[in-house]
């Protein structure tokens, strides 16, 4: 696979096929390719075909209290991805990337006061093999397209974003996704997306796994009655249906509807409603809404209740709510989810993070419920957007970490703030993004004198600076 790329590159680099790229960039700043014009050759499909390549490099560092085991990790890794030109509205899609561990303290090794496993930096690599350093490629897309009107449909390996499945918060690659996948929006007031989906390939990792075998890919947490969980490799599922309709009857409204049905383990259904009202040329409001209900199908994805994914008859409800303003500059925001105390919130953190108003980089509140979190971040953009920089503050009150019905990973609450900014370089070193995270953690609930509960969970700064480089 890697010296696939490299002859990929190579090819780039030649000017063999160069051409004017079209996209626009997508969350972990994985590429969306943008429709081209079509052609009725195959010729042309082929030499005026959209080619991005790209490079990262990541510094992560974490620090945690006492002597509980710090580390850190320097990863950088290349890739390229080409899209061909349309033949009577289908086109083909393939990417890849390779990634190396240039130098890191000694991430395989479990902290010694409490045998827990590196949580941050090991996700820059791959987490089922934390020894391997250097041979971490992965065929990311491969798939057919095809474009009618100002809709298409997508067979294969690919990148989506939705409130289950997404790329997640920044590591080195994004997680992905194989299935087939239908956007039709022939209309700008009304639209549906929706597809089905049996392979997934984690952030973190470089294998494609069936959905049944990706979920526990991860920690798993502990059961109902604190015992560790078990339902790595013992989920029965053939896959996920995902489907969404939105609506939006003005500029100022708009309704989305989403369903994912994990079938014989759960159904998730959300129902979101953003708002915004413009005040004068320079200031605008905005609102936004979740509501959330999951119910567990059948046994939840395994008779044995200690081998399950969500257990029978468990349900939860979530209610996310958003109010904000912004200007040319300024974009500030007060956010808020309560997940009630009728069961936890559950979804694989392999497909992806959270879609509540709440989330800041580096934590989630998946696997709890009776939570309530506040949150506030600001951010502003400066130099004609060249520069941006933000501050977020969230406190999140969580149940008992012994609450293990509501509790899933022992996680305390906390404080949480969170420092990021990035710069896009222009004229010679245009294509060049360079972006920092400070993620300050403080503990806030009781955690009875165990570090369990502690390492890399609380009282703890995570530390990140990125470098990313396209053409």
């Amino acid at each position: 696979m890697k010296y696939y790329l490299i002859g990929l590159l190579s090819l780039l680099f030649s000017g063999i096929f160069s051409q004017e790229q079209v996209h626009q960039n997508g969350e972990d700043g994985h590429h969306i390719f943008l429709k081209p014009n079509d052609s009725t050759c195959l010729k042309d499909c082929f030499l005026g075909a959209h080619w991005e390549a790209r490079s990262r490099t990541f510094f992560m560092n974490t620090i945690n209290e006492g002597a509980l085991k710090d580390d850190y990790a320097l990863a950088s890794g290349a890739g390229i991805g080409v899209l061909t030109k349309p033949v009577y509205g289908f086109q083909i899609g393939i990417s890849g990337f390779f990634i190396y561990n240039l130098y890191s303290t000694k991430i395989e090794i479990l902290d010694s006061l409490t045998g827990n496993q590196n949580r941050y930096e090991l996700g820059l690599f791959d987490i089922q093999n934390p020894k391997n350093r250097k041979d971490l490629d992965r065929l990311e897309e491969l798939y057919l397209k095809y474009n009618f009107s100002k809709s298409a449909i997508v067979f294969g390996k690919m990148n989506i974003n939705t409130p289950f499945l997404n790329p997640q918060d920044g590591r080195m690659r994004p997680t992905l996704e194989e299935g087939v996948w239908l956007n039709i929006n022939e209309s700008k007031k009304i639209g549906f997306n929706g597809g089905w989906f049996w392979k997934i390939s984690p952030r973190s990792t470089v294998e494609w796994f069936s959905i049944a075998n990706s979920i526990g890919v991860y920690p798993s947490g502990v059961n109902l009655d604190g015992t560790k969980s078990e339902y790595d490799g013992q989920i029965s599922t053939t896959g996920m249906a995902i489907s969404n309709i939105y609506f939006a009857p003005t500029k100022k409204i708009k309704f989305s509807v989403w369903n994912a049905m994990l079938e014989n383990v759960m159904n998730t259904a959300m129902i979101e409603i953003n708002t915004n009202q413009t005040l004068n040329e320079n200031l605008k409001l905005y609102q936004g809404l979740i509501y959330l209900h999951q119910d567990a199908i059948n046994n939840g994805g395994n008779v044995d209740q200690k081998k399950t994914y969500i257990n029978k008859g468990a349900q939860s409800n979530v209610i996310s709510a958003q109010f904000g303003f912004k200007t040319k500059k300024i974009n500030t925001s007060v956010n808020y989810t309560h997940i009630t105390g009728d069961g936890r919130y559950l979804m694989p953190r392999e497909w992806g993070k959270e879609p509540f108003y709440t989330f800041l980089p580096r934590e989630r509140n998946e696997g709890l419920g009776d939570v309530n979190a506040f949150m506030i971040k600001s951010s502003i953009n400066a130099f004609h957007d060249k520069f941006k920089t933000g501050i977020g503050y969230g406190y999140y009150s969580l149940p008992d970490v012994k609450n293990y019905r509501l509790n899933k990973y022992g996680l305390p609450s906390y404080h949480q703030i969170n420092y990021d900014a990035s710069y896009t370089f222009s004229r010679f070193l245009r294509g060049l993004e360079m972006k920092i995270l400070v993620a300050y953690k403080l503990k806030q609930g009781e955690t009875y004198n165990n570090l369990k509960y502690v390492y890399n969970k609380v009282n703890m700064i995570n530390l990140n600076f990125v470098l990313d480089f396209k053409i």
